[in-house]
């Protein structure tokens, strides 16, 4: 679920809405071989909107004459699901308010934190949000050509990111912003960079972008500037020497003194959780309120951290004081729930 889509190289930055139709059109056309709603079901990813599900999703009806829940994020008014879009962002940051709890004794949350997030796509946007209506303060946000930095205490107000989805939507680069006067007076321009080494003092690290967004140097300049906190809003958002960075400074410190890392594989399910409810609903054939979607992502977020984080306990114990490798944990976790169905079905016995 959310994963049989494949790709394409498809660069859809400067043509025209029929042009993306026409390309839709043709994808759908061999996909549909492959899919269905008890077979496989895509989601959409990196440069996919709701408008291109769309396209999609009425070649799959036209060529197999039935409607199904073949795929997830569709419009609101054709079997969507409200907080689909969020999911990602919302789910991440209800992900790492339990870390923040769990480090803190329940003391603190995102209130008064600086928060660092690359990406400006979907997953960056809600997260970003998420963390402003939770009182944190989000310091940058990018994209592939270069990275917006906040230059003073303000960062980011949900106007500004209104305007970051809009370009976003006109498939423009931020740099189209960054030019204004508007922004030029509060945020800098980095191109070709990201933002991790040029935030300055930081508390939580949200990669949203794409995979090995992370280097090993960023993950030690990261801790330098006083990170807590990182995880992953995108798949594989860390380098595989930045998680080592990661995880040896949590083993070399204790508690609140280390930095604690939430691998893509926790920290963005949301996203495909929320497919899951979409596709429950359209099973149902009924619409869910969007605060009950809401409420059913925050349980799933809950559920999640500590399926990873009692796994960790329990499999690969940390020394006294120290946190538990959630990566650890949710390799595990993951793991387990496979290999038990795998015996269940007969596939290893």
């Amino acid at each position: 679920m959310g994963g049989g889509k494949g790709g394409s190289d498809f660069d859809p930055k400067g043509k025209s809405d029929n042009e993306i139709r026409r390309f839709c059109v043709s994808f759908m056309t061999e996909l549909c071989k492959h899919i269905g709603a008890d077979t496989d079901v895509p989601a959409g990813d990196i440069g996919v909107t709701g408008r291109e599900v769309g396209y999609m999703f009425g070649q799959y009806k036209k060529i197999r004459n039935q409607w199904e829940g073949v795929l997830t994020g569709k419009g609101g008014s054709w079997g969507g699901s409200l907080i689909r879009p969020e999911a990602t962002g919302y789910g991440l940051v209800y992900y790492v308010q339990h870390m923040i709890q769990y480090v803190s004794g329940g003391k603190e949350s995102f209130k008064g934190k600086r928060v660092a997030i690359s990406g400006s796509g979907n997953v960056a946007q809600y997260a970003a949000l998420k963390v402003i209506e939770l009182g944190g303060t989000v310091l940058s946000l990018s994209d592939s050509k270069g990275a917006l930095v906040a230059t003073g205490e303000a960062g980011f107000t949900p106007e500004e990111i209104a305007q970051v989805a809009q370009v976003k939507v006109d498939r423009k680069q931020l740099t189209e912003l960054a030019t204004t006067d508007a922004f030029k007076a509060k945020f800098k321009y980095l191109e070709g960079a990201r933002p991790w080494v040029h935030v300055g003092k930081v508390d939580v690290a949200l990669p949203c972008a794409t995979q090995n967004e992370v280097s090993g140097e960023e993950a030690k300049a990261l801790i330098a500037a006083g990170a807590k906190f990182i995880a992953e809003g995108s798949n594989m958002g860390s380098t595989q020497e930045a998680i080592d960075v990661f995880e040896a400074h949590r083993e070399a410190n204790k508690g609140a003194d280390a930095i604690w890392y939430a691998p893509g594989k926790a920290a963005n399910a949301g996203g495909v959780a929320v497919s899951g409810l979409e596709m429950a609903q359209n099973s149902a054939r009924l619409s869910w309120t969007e605060e009950e979607v809401d409420n059913k992502l925050k349980s799933i977020m809950e559920d999640c951290f500590y399926n990873g984080l009692n796994t960790a306990k329990e499999y690969v114990t940390p020394a006294e004081g120290v946190l538990p490798s959630l990566v650890a944990g949710s390799n595990i976790a993951g793991f387990k729930k496979v290999a038990a169905a795998m015996h269940d079905h007969g596939d290893w016995w």
